[in-house]
């Protein structure tokens, strides 16, 4: 028994010394997970990022800003800060691209990214708001330097979150203009387009916009619209006073004169009625008071465009129309009895200070070139009745052949969205970016 009794008391020691020595064994930790901030902040060129609050779908929401070369084909003229936002809702997911033609606008989710639930990642065009160097050098904002601008960001971000996720790029009107460019340069860089409105211009001052206004809609509606624009200029010296009031009421001002603001603002009343589809039915008649003939043609028009500090905010995109991408002017010939002259109304004046050049006809034929050619799974959003589809995208034979499809709203404006056709021609376009995402 005493052998029995000593066998289990060793038993028992040896149980209590292997469990003492079991609990001294360091249990190894599991490798420190990095998050998605981390490694956003790793990235070599990015300069400043910020975790924002959540919106749309979004499961995180990030503004980063990267450094950029001011031109990318020469170094020493130095570097500007260009800002993203980043929904971020799953590696695993396709990333829409809105690539803006102007300043960021919104972080919410685009139409894609909120029809798909999916990430969206979201790209300021170079020199909009503060996405500039304190001195532009006017000659480096080309449509090369801003997609080799968006060709980095993607990489970048596509390195470390979404190496296995389809990436799509999308934008609206000049953003669809940046699509087609971006696409031009760096076809491979995504795996398809969605572009809306997008006007490809082949001369500064386009001649089919002055064809497409002449045939718009039907001869009724066009003469509606030609008639206020006659009973404007018919009232134009009471109507360039009480411009001239509200120019005092609001610290207005025009680089050419409020004399040729008000005759500005009466041509571009045909385009900016059409582009923006406002109903025939607010257009007034001859029995109007002066205040209401101006109040429309400001409603329709209004100082946007025309005026010095909104000029001043959107000289990059006057500079883009002028040198590169396109515009176009007013003819004077339908109402040379109030202005004496047939001469084109130009857009020479929005050049900034001191500086002009000429326009290059060859960024744009190709990427013409590249659409009839070689362009692969992009699709473009039109409206009949929109200003800007007078210069619309035009496809060749072999397009479907290569995954490129354009859809027209009827009578559609430049608010046309894939939402905007019926159920039918919805589905057929989600058909479309559905197979391109699931391929």
């Amino acid at each position: 028994m005493k052998s029995i009794r000593v066998f289990y008391t060793l038993l028992l020691v040896l149980s209590l010394v292997s469990c003492k020595a079991t609990q001294n064994v360091a249990t190894p930790k599991a490798p420190k997970e990095i998050s998605n901030f981390e490694k956003l902040a790793a990235i070599e060129n990015v300069v400043s990022i910020e975790k924002r609050k959540q919106t749309s779908h979004f499961n995180e929401n990030y503004e980063i800003w990267f450094e950029q070369p001011i031109d990318h084909n020469d170094a020493s003229k130095g570097a500007f800060n260009q800002r993203v936002f980043l929904g971020f809702e799953s590696p695993s997911l396709p990333v829409i691209v809105e690539l803006r033609g102007y300043g960021i606008g919104t972080e919410r989710a685009g139409e894609l990214a909120a029809h798909y639930s999916a990430n969206q990642l979201t790209i300021e065009h170079r020199y909009f708001n503060n996405s500039r160097p304190n001195t532009i050098d006017w000659n480096t904002l080309t449509i090369e330097n801003a997609a080799k601008d968006q060709t980095a960001i993607i990489n970048s971000i596509r390195n470390v979150l979404y190496p296995e996720a389809k990436f799509i790029t999308t934008g609206i009107s000049k953003g669809c203009q940046t699509t087609m460019a971006h696409r031009r340069f760096f076809p491979n860089n995504v795996d398809a387009s969605v572009c809306y409105v997008g006007p490809l211009n082949y001369k500064r001052e386009d001649p089919r916009v002055y064809q497409f206004l002449k045939t718009v809609a039907n001869q009724k509606d066009r003469d509606k619209v030609i008639a206020f624009q006659e009973l404007c200029f018919k009232n134009r010296a009471a109507l360039l006073q009480i411009m001239k009031d509200e120019a005092l009421n609001k610290n207005m001002s025009w680089e050419f004169g409020v004399e040729k603001a008000i005759d500005y603002t009466i041509l571009e009343y045909s385009f900016a009625f059409w582009q923006w589809g406002i109903s025939l039915e607010n257009i007034p008649n001859q029995e109007v008071s002066l205040e209401t003939i101006y109040t429309h043609l400001i409603d329709v028009v209004g100082y946007g465009f025309f005026e010095e500090k909104a000029v001043n905010n959107l000289q990059p995109y006057f500079w883009a129309a002028l040198t590169q991408q396109g515009i176009y002017g007013y003819e004077t010939a339908p109402f040379k009895n109030y202005l004496n002259t047939e001469v084109i109304y130009k857009f020479d004046w929005a050049f900034p200070e001191g500086i002009s050049k000429s326009f290059e006809l060859k960024p744009m034929q190709e990427i013409k070139s590249f659409l009839d050619n070689s362009a692969e799974k992009m699709l473009f959003i039109y409206g009949e009745y929109d200003a800007w589809s007078a210069t619309a995208v035009e496809l060749s034979n072999t397009a479907q052949k290569r995954e490129l499809y354009k859809f027209v709203k009827p009578k559609g404006d430049h608010k046309t969205r894939i939402k905007s056709f019926t159920t039918t021609n919805q589905k057929s376009i989600y058909d479309i970016i559905d197979k391109w995402i699931q391929n």
